[in-house]
């Protein structure tokens, strides 16, 4: 009987902890339900920032995976977790004054991780780390790191483009971000930085490492090569752009063809992104079996 009461009392904890959870995560949404919707919005409006649509559903799916996990670690809350909390709300709130967007959707992470830490305890948190993390995929990056980064990716797809143009035989000046062609002038704005799609191409190599590779250093190698591969890819892109400028004209680099031409070498992208993690998945086949054979 001892037993039992025992094992009775320590599921109805278990029970009221995850309700209480389950309530305070539902004022928590309702008090982000601004933040929620315009960020829903900049995921509608701008294209490069629609893959934040997925990145909650992919979060989700990360949680249900450890799900067994989650059940079996002991509950045990911790008071640090409300000075995390505190300090998320106080970040939500200075951000609110001062209409700094970023940090309002920000704040929603940090307050998460303190209620996890509060309510659950440090394994809790430790577990659910990674789906809470990936969350900072669905934020657009605030304007001024766009403007800081984006120039610089802009002048090297400018620059990588002149010098293909040029290897190609195509006469072709460059000025700054202007790539001037003898029929027109392309300009290498901030929307064909590839930032957006450097993003993109980030978050989506962090699931297919998640996905593919075993150990952590292998994911974390995928997800540094999805950079450079990114930043290439967009120089390709505009590369493209300037000959079809050149052979068909200044319409054949806007509208349709130019959208079309974007998605074509995004997909080569991963399909890059993807060998390279059959490379890695046969690092460690390779070193097992030759220690089979000695």
């Amino acid at each position: 009987m001892p037993i039992q009461s025992d094992t009775l009392s320590r599921s109805v904890d278990k029970i009221w902890v995850y309700a209480s959870t389950i309530i305070v995560a539902g004022f928590v949404l309702f008090l982000y339900r601004d933040v929620f919707y315009r960020m829903a919005g900049d995921w509608y409006n701008y294209s490069n920032d629609s893959h934040g649509f997925l990145v909650p559903f992919l979060s989700a799916y990360f949680i249900w995976e450890r799900w067994d996990g989650l059940t079996k670690e002991k509950i045990t809350p911790n008071l640090w977790g409300a000075g995390v909390l505190c300090f998320g709300l106080f970040c939500l709130g200075i951000s609110l004054v001062g209409s700094i967007i970023y940090l309002q959707r920000l704040s929603f992470l940090i307050v998460l991780a303190g209620l996890v830490l509060l309510l659950l305890g440090r394994r809790h948190l430790w577990v659910l780390s990674f789906p809470i993390g990936f969350l900072i995929f669905m934020i657009p990056l605030p304007d001024l790191v766009v403007n800081t980064i984006a120039f610089p990716l802009q002048l090297f797809a400018a620059k990588t483009a002149s010098f293909c143009l040029f290897s190609l035989g195509i006469p072709v000046l460059r000025e700054g971000n202007l790539i001037i062609l003898a029929s027109t002038t392309l300009e290498v704005a901030e929307a064909c930085s590839g930032l957006r799609s450097l993003l993109s191409l980030l978050a989506l190599g962090t699931v297919y490492g998640y996905f593919s590779q075993d150990t952590v250093w292998k994911r974390w190698i995928l997800v540094l090569l999805s950079i450079p591969i990114a930043i290439v890819a967009n120089a390709v892109r505009v590369s493209g752009t300037g000959i079809l400028a050149h052979y068909f004209g200044a319409e054949a680099a806007e509208g349709f063809y130019h959208t079309f031409e974007g998605w074509i070498v995004f997909v080569v992208a991963f399909v890059l992104l993807f060998f390279c993690g059959l490379i890695l998945g046969k690092i460690k086949k390779r070193s097992m079996n030759s220690s089979v054979s000695v």
